[in-house]
């Protein structure tokens, strides 16, 4: 097949994937609750500089993905669909982007084709394209960074222009930056760092002019966040940019921040390689080994073999490890999966003349291809129209904030105690509206007694004792969540 038919078959399947029933069901875990009812505040209060959560400064991370939900609200309305519209965008451009570039690389259109599809059918960045974050804006911004580099890297070499290349790494660097902060800078920059130690090794001299060009577009591209942690210092103070550039990001890394969590000890991604980058993982393990020979003498796998090595170790010496983070490496493990399926094609090809078996394979190959494609297209689509909305019956916030509603609707005045960030995101988002929040046991005693009404809402692993009178319950996921009064009720609550 031809790129032109590829090329708009592979923005189809791409489109499928991640647009299909993106709204068909409710935010779900903690995250999407959290990120979408900081948008939700932004969206209400039109402060676009401070992030807030409970109406208090919610600094983990720069707000580019906040803004972009905040946006999409505010054209879309208060859907599940708008909040995770930034997100599948993102995943769909990342996987246009790498087919692209595999062809600037002079990779074959079917390679490229295969990589960018394997890419967009991993199963985690699959799945976290369609949900609420700035993990698949990240993968986004690394994925241009590192591609812009190579880009220019190779144009230099053949003295050629790369100023689009560069203009490529410098939006990388910048989206990465204001998605993720300093881990924006490092995920790319480790692979860079490491790429220019192993030229000045091979070449035995070190050019200091590939150094300093990565270096001066990077202080570049830090002007967008400059300027944000400009306006975020006149609201916040000093305090503000402490804990978006240290608290949050240097103390995630080293275990200072305490309250962050996920610790984990450093081999915990050891442990989850065999469900990382499913269900791809097994070429991509073979193919590193297989082209681990090669790699001096071959640039193009060196480098995307090095962008999957080094930003895992990078994460590896981190204290906070989810599985989410290897995300930004699925563009390098796509890459080196589908180079080691062509090489496979070629040895079944070469053994076609003396093999039945493997002749049958060779003449079918482009049938076996399509079908294998199709059937796990299917499946995702499947897990996507049917799976993920009846996780709501478990996972949904919805019946406790239609509780929250109806109580409000009633007249009475509903409280959240020391909610969560699941809880404090998911009220806001549903309700589009601050609920008062009670941060002590003083504050709950004097909310329920001060009208006969009011109802606060808490989270707890026991019911709570009297004084306090459980009006109602509901369950998200593992956790309990008690609606509760003190004062004698004098209306009956009906739901």
């Amino acid at each position: 097949m031809t790129s032109r038919i590829l090329s708009p078959l592979l923005l189809l399947v791409g489109a499928l994937l991640f647009f299909l029933a993106l709204g068909n069901h409710q935010l779900q875990n903690s995250t999407e609750p959290r990120v979408a009812g900081i948008a939700m505040e932004m969206h209400l209060s039109g402060n676009w500089v401070t992030p807030k959560l409970n109406d208090q400064p919610f600094l983990e991370k720069p707000p580019m993905s906040v803004w972009l939900d905040a946006a999409s609200i505010g054209v879309f309305g208060a859907t599940p669909w708008a909040v995770r519209l930034a997100s599948a965008c993102a995943g769909l451009f990342s996987v246009l982007l790498l087919y692209s570039m595999l062809r600037r690389f002079g990779r074959p259109v079917f390679v490229a084709w295969v990589a960018a599809f394997m890419l967009a059918t991993q199963a985690s960045f699959w799945s976290n394209s369609r949900q609420v974050g700035e993990d698949a804006l990240l993968t986004l911004g690394v994925s241009m960074a590192l591609l812009g580099f190579f880009h220019a890297s190779q144009r230099l070499r053949n003295d050629e222009s790369c100023a689009g290349a560069w203009l490529l790494f410098v939006m990388g660097i910048a989206l990465a930056t204001l998605s993720k902060g300093v881990l924006g800078l490092a995920m790319p920059g480790v692979v860079i760092f490491v790429w220019l130690v192993c030229e000045s090794l091979q070449s035995k001299r070190i050019v200091l002019a590939h150094w300093l060009r990565p270096a001066m577009f990077t202080v570049l591209a830090l002007v967008p966040l400059l300027v944000w942690l400009c306006f975020l210092y006149g609201q916040g103070g000093t305090q503000s940019l402490k804990d978006v550039l240290w608290t949050n990001s240097v103390g995630r890394f080293s275990g200072s921040f305490e309250e962050a969590g996920h610790y984990e000890p450093f081999y915990y991604y050891l442990t989850k390689l065999p469900e990382a980058f499913l269900p791809w993982n097994v070429l991509v393990y073979l193919g590193l080994w297989h082209f681990r020979k090669q790699l001096l003498a071959n640039r193009y796998l060196l480098f995307f073999s090095l962008w999957l090595i080094a930003q895992f170790l990078l994460l590896s010496m981190a204290s906070s490890k989810r599985m989410v983070y290897l995300m930004s490496l699925a563009p390098a493990a796509a890459v080196i999966a589908a180079e080691y399926a062509f090489v496979l094609g070629e040895r079944l090809k070469a053994r076609s003349q003396g093999s039945a078996s493997a002749a049958f394979v060779v003449r079918n190959r482009r049938a076996m291809t399509v079908a294998g494609a199709v059937l796990i297209v299917t499946g995702y689509l499947g897990a996507a129209l049917w799976l993920a909305p009846r996780a709501d019956r478990q996972l949904s916030f919805l019946p406790l904030t239609d509780k929250v509603h109806t109580l409000q609707v009633q007249g009475r005045q509903v409280a959240l105690f020391q909610p969560s960030e699941r809880l404090a995101g998911a009220s806001v988002f549903y309700s589009q509206s601050l609920l008062k929040t009670l941060a002590s046991n003083a504050e709950l005693t004097g909310f329920l007694t001060s009208a006969e009404g009011n109802v606060a809402v808490m989270e707890s692993m026991q019911p709570p004792e009297p004084p306090l009178r459980i009006v109602d319950s509901v369950k998200v996921g593992d956790r309990i969540y008690y609606f509760v009064s003190q004062a004698p009720l004098g209306v009956a609550v009906s739901y």
